[in-house]
């Protein structure tokens, strides 16, 4: 998203001209939304997959430029650590089989880029946070060369100064102090993209919000960090922690972390939350574009490259995007599904999440009084944490108050509506009861990602934290059967 950036240091003037920028923009945008009929049309599906590249002995490899150069494929890109790339998918229809589409580009990629590390003795691993990073694997030294990430990094001390804490609990708390925000790299997403027709925007939306912690309940994969034993999604504390520039003062106003859940239902439209972002969060890259033209023949959509900029240091776990392309549209990227365990894992996650979004949106203003917006924001994070053993606050029904029930319960009675949402935007049915019965047999069998990681590593027989060795051979066992593209939910331990 946004421009690349060519310089790391800013002025007062660079800060005072882009806040200007963005204003022009915002109310391009609102000019822009209600020109009738915008963003109509066929919906689409696209991701956004990022990977890890490892040696022989299951560690980081430093080869991500080396590898984007071999691929020479667009749809490569950089990440922020030398050892992390991203693949942008090829947006998809969604109608027919876009479900099957997506899973099979996943694979063709996967086996190109395992290909061309194989050539360098290395190996490409789709998971959340791999098992086996250590402390020396962050740091400057890591950093991408990349102008963009370092202005990143570089304007993200700025706010915070040094010593970003890490504090998070589990069977074996960590706690740490990096001089630096590298340890953002750690998370690798499957980032999904679902185009919205305007007018339905506000409803999608608050029911993407709704049901995510359902999702990220069953899709947990991100289990260990350093050899913890920590949340069945660590990457959700470890990301808000990593880039958190707020200062620790009780007495001192903060603005809300750069990675959050939202702030509150949207009331109405759209540009509710591209509003939010510019008043809620200062800009980081005050980079602006060279001026565009006051007005096209025949009109397009604008750009909006300072918004879009923005709207990419700011990390919603469900991000609302504006796209000028195609005659224009909007999108809801939804941030919290991790890579891995398989591409066929993957595909399903999405499904669901989609599924029970769309499914819930025809009736989501008559069944969210039930489930006030903080318990939403908890749910999130309680899923994150404890996976199908979370509980969370959730109504019976639409005349029923809140109460707790297990995330699996929940889960199972989602399942109808997911597939009454795949339905509604055009997914065939045979493609809707392949990734639905992916999930059906995950709640089934309880085994996610992260249960597969931990039980792995409880093989061992350790009860202390588990060593360099256990994790080395847990990874192992998992890229075998990740590259097999069998659902989680059938591998053996």
């Amino acid at each position: 998203m946004g421009l690349d950036i060519q310089h790391t240091q800013f002025t007062a003037d660079d800060y005072q001209r882009f806040g200007e920028r963005l204003e022009r923009n915002l109310e391009r945008l609102r000019q822009t939304l209600a020109v009738p009929g915008f963003g109509e049309g066929a919906g689409s599906l696209g991701a956004e997959l990022e990977l890890y590249i490892v040696d022989r002995q299951g560690r980081p490899a430093l080869l991500n430029t080396e590898l984007q150069a071999a691929a020479g494929d667009p749809q490569l890109t950089l990440e922020l650590n030398r050892y992390n790339l991203e693949y942008n998918l090829t947006p998809v229809a969604a109608a027919g089989d876009p479900l099957r589409a997506l899973e099979q580009e996943i694979l063709h990629k996967l086996r190109e880029l395992r290909r061309l590390a194989a050539e360098r003795d290395a190996r490409i691993v789709p998971i959340g946070i791999l098992p086996t990073l250590q402390l020396q694997d962050f740091g400057p030294s890591c950093l991408t060369g990349k102008q963009r990430f370092a202005a990143l990094v570089e304007q993200l001390i700025a706010r915070r100064g040094r010593q970003f804490r890490i504090d998070i609990n589990g069977r074996h708390p960590l706690q740490l102090e990096m001089d630096d925000i590298t340890l953002e790299g750690a998370n690798t997403s499957f980032q999904v993209h679902h185009r919205v027709d305007p007018r339905h925007f506000a409803d999608t939306f608050n029911a993407m919000q709704a049901v995510t912690p359902l999702a990220v309940a069953i899709a947990g994969n991100s289990p260990t960090l350093f050899g913890h034993c920590l949340w069945q999604e660590t990457r959700i504390p470890l990301f808000k922690q990593s880039i958190d520039t707020r200062l620790p003062d009780r007495y001192s106003w903060n603005e809300p972390a750069r990675v959050n859940f939202g702030q509150g239902w949207v009331r109405r439209e759209a540009a509710e939350l591209f509003v939010e972002a510019v008043r809620l969060y200062r800009p980081l890259l005050p980079v602006c574009a060279e001026a565009l033209a006051a007005s096209d023949d025949p009109p397009q959509p604008p750009q909006l490259p300072e918004l879009q900029l923005h709207q990419s240091t700011v990390w919603l776990w469900n991000r609302p995007v504006y796209d000028a392309t195609g005659g224009g549209h909007l999108r809801i990227e939804m941030r919290s599904l991790p890579a891995g365990p398989t591409a066929a894992d993957m595909v399903a996650n999405a499904a669901f999440l989609i599924g029970m979004a769309e499914g819930l949106r025809p009736n989501i203003n008559s069944w969210l009084p039930a489930l006030p917006f903080n318990f939403a924001e908890h749910n999130f994070y309680r899923a994150a944490q404890y996976g199908l053993d979370a509980r969370l606050v959730w109504p019976r029904d639409r005349q029923c108050a809140c109460e707790e029930q297990p995330a699996a319960a929940i889960i199972a009675a989602m399942l109808p509506v997911a597939r009454r949402g795949l339905v509604a935007i055009g997914i065939d049915e045979a493609a809707i009861s392949h990734y639905l019965s992916i999930i059906e047999r995950r709640l089934a069998n309880g085994q996610t990602g992260a249960r597969w990681q931990l039980a792995r590593l409880a093989q061992s027989g350790a009860d202390t934290r588990p060593g360099t060795a256990d994790l080395q051979a847990m990874l192992e066992a998992y890229m075998e059967r990740s590259i097999g593209n069998d659902p989680v939910a059938e591998w053996p331990l």
